[in-house]
């Protein structure tokens, strides 16, 4: 009888200790860390997302930031499930994007920041020294040509058909008193021909690279009323996924808006 009950003690100290394991593995699945893969350009994208990893993972989630050095392969890396979400464009871009790739399934999750395009240039101190038969350096997407040219126009450059046209083309100057002659580049390139050209139309985000400071060193930059809002773009549908949500909330924190006021005096402006 006294072994009968030791052998009995000796299965039921078992089954609870495989039952005292189970509850470990449990417990581990549901603390598992989570990944979440974001695309972004260097700068300012890139930077602000090391901002709020730590953020990220006391909610058990790990951010890994992947960079591109294009506008084209976020995308297409995003719709292809390498990606979680990227953080690289402003809403025309992303719907321009769309319409020329019907077969790409993306979403604005929101807006983070403003960058504003600014003029440059090493040949000249000042737009009134520009000579006749210049050259300028513009984006060669359709979102951010058009966006140049209608900068250019604000500026008393040239003078477009419809100055709030964001797909206006070289085709729709309708006036160029100084002869301007366009080159027309990906935009990561522009910054690298600013010696090669008399003017230069940049994006912050680009220019800052190079380095250029947007506030100080553009001849002419776009002010706060700019539409072209930088945002987190998703797969629809994901819009709602608690990581990306977590995500959102993170880049919309005060102390992003803080870091982007402190770190890029005005070239980047948060708009949240």
């Amino acid at each position: 009888m006294k072994k009968v009950l030791a052998v009995l003690a000796a299965m039921a100290v078992a089954v609870l200790a495989l039952a005292g394991c189970g509850g470990t593995d449990d417990k581990k699945a549901a603390t598992e860390t989570k990944v979440l893969k974001v695309g972004a350009t260097a700068v300012p994208h890139a930077e602000i997302l090391e901002q709020i990893k730590d953020d990220l993972k006391a909610e058990g989630i790990d951010l890994q930031v992947v960079e591109f050095n294009d506008y084209v392969q976020p995308n297409l890396a995003l719709n292809d499930k390498e990606l979680d979400a990227n953080y690289f464009q402003h809403a025309p871009y992303l719907e321009n994007f769309i319409k020329e790739h019907p077969e790409v399934k993306l979403a604005n999750a929101a807006g983070i920041h403003i960058e504003p395009m600014g003029i440059y240039s090493h040949k000249v101190k000042s737009l009134n020294e520009v000579k006749d038969g210049a050259t300028v350096a513009i984006p060669n997407d359709p979102t951010n040509g058009g966006r140049a040219l209608i900068l250019l126009s604000k500026a008393g450059l040239i003078t477009l058909k419809d100055n709030n046209d964001i797909a206006a083309t070289v085709n729709d100057i309708t006036a160029n008193p100084k002869n301007l002659k366009f080159q027309e580049l990906e935009a990561a390139q522009v910054p690298r021909s600013i010696d090669d050209v008399d003017l230069a139309v940049i994006n912050s985000n680009f220019a800052m690279q190079v380095p250029l400071n947007p506030v100080k060193d553009s001849l002419y930059i776009e002010d706060a009323t700019s539409p072209y809002v930088n945002i987190v773009a998703v797969r629809q549908g994901d819009e709602e996924r608690p990581e990306i949500k977590a995500l959102i909330k993170a880049l919309q924190s005060e102390k992003v808006k803080k870091f982007i006021e402190e770190k890029y005096q005005g070239a980047v402006v948060a708009t949240f």
